[in-house]
């Protein structure tokens, strides 16, 4: 089931399965933000990244002496939230432990995701709550799909990533198992922008560590228009777009796949999360539309 909140300017509606955003759109304009899903190159828009980010190596992990297996990017993407609280300009959705999570992740939590809008901004908020006495371990990580090109006329080679600051940061590959290499390869060099193509996905996401800049435009660069992406307080990026498609993933993570030295341990696993009992975590990304006159 998809809910909608709108003001004068943005709609914006989220599908109940994954608490998934399915649309940004500038009721102004007309031009929708979000990738549509098609599922010739990739049929989600914008699944949320729980308890993991990424990949594990070989799908598996240990924890207090047990293994256990979990997919890429974890499950929370694949369950049915429940809506718990909606205004005129927010929405707040829910899941909580089961039978069938505590199977493959031994903790009890609540996930909530919580989507507001005001004037041209949307806000995106992850908030994890330990309702037990003990220590809880987990990532949360977003990955949002915006469409490029997103203006009549231009062509995906139009659209640059402008980082806040001038970053000098190697792209950390990844390998064909999913997991993050041992040395990132030179990508930044006292540069702020990264050029859009096609190709810079043929050898899956670019993932970035500990930038210095909070946020990064995706822009066109006929008309300077587009949006402003926040991400401060999430320690990795990943930029992805699946083969020759027309859109790419700006993700924001606390967390990050195994790399391929892991030991597999979760407590110590890279990124990772703690919440001590009867405590809650938050974090928030916000996207915003980036006027002509801007």
């Amino acid at each position: 089931m998809n809910h909608t909140i709108e003001n004068e300017r943005i709609r914006v509606t989220v599908s109940t399965k994954g608490a998934e955003l399915q649309s940004l759109s500038d009721k102004q304009s007309g031009i929708e933000y979000i990738w549509n899903g098609d599922p010739k190159f990739w049929s989600k828009r914008s699944p949320v990244l729980f308890p993991i980010v990424g990949t594990l190596k070989d799908n598996t992990y240990f924890f207090s002496h047990k293994s256990y297996k979990l997919p890429r990017h974890g499950f929370a993407r694949d369950k049915e939230f429940s809506l718990v609280e909606s205004t005129e300009s927010s929405l707040l959705f829910s899941i909580k432990s089961d039978e069938s999570t505590l199977a493959v992740y031994p903790f009890h939590f609540e996930f909530l995701i919580q989507y507001q809008i005001n004037k041209v901004e949307l806000s995106v908020t992850y908030i994890v709550k330990n309702p037990t006495s003990e220590t809880i371990f987990f990532s949360v990580g977003g990955h949002p799909a915006f469409n490029v090109p997103m203006f009549e006329g231009d062509e995906y080679s139009d659209y640059q990533l402008v980082f806040e600051t001038k970053e000098s940061a190697g792209r950390w590959l990844i390998t064909d198992e999913g997991l993050i290499g041992q040395t990132p390869t030179p990508l930044l060099n006292d540069s702020d922008t990264i050029a859009l193509s096609k190709d810079l996905f043929q050898k899956d996401a670019i993932v970035l560590k500990n930038l210095k800049s909070d946020s990064v435009k995706l822009i066109s660069t006929k008309n300077n228009r587009g949006i402003n992406f926040n991400f401060a307080a999430f320690p990795y990026l990943g930029i992805w777009a699946a083969k020759n498609a027309d859109f790419v993933c700006i993700e924001p993570w606390c967390g990050i796949a195994d790399s391929v030295n892991s030991n597999q341990t979760f407590v110590n696993k890279e990124g990772i999360n703690q919440l001590c009992g009867d405590c809650f975590w938050e974090r928030k990304w916000c996207v915003s539309i980036i006027d002509a006159d801007q």
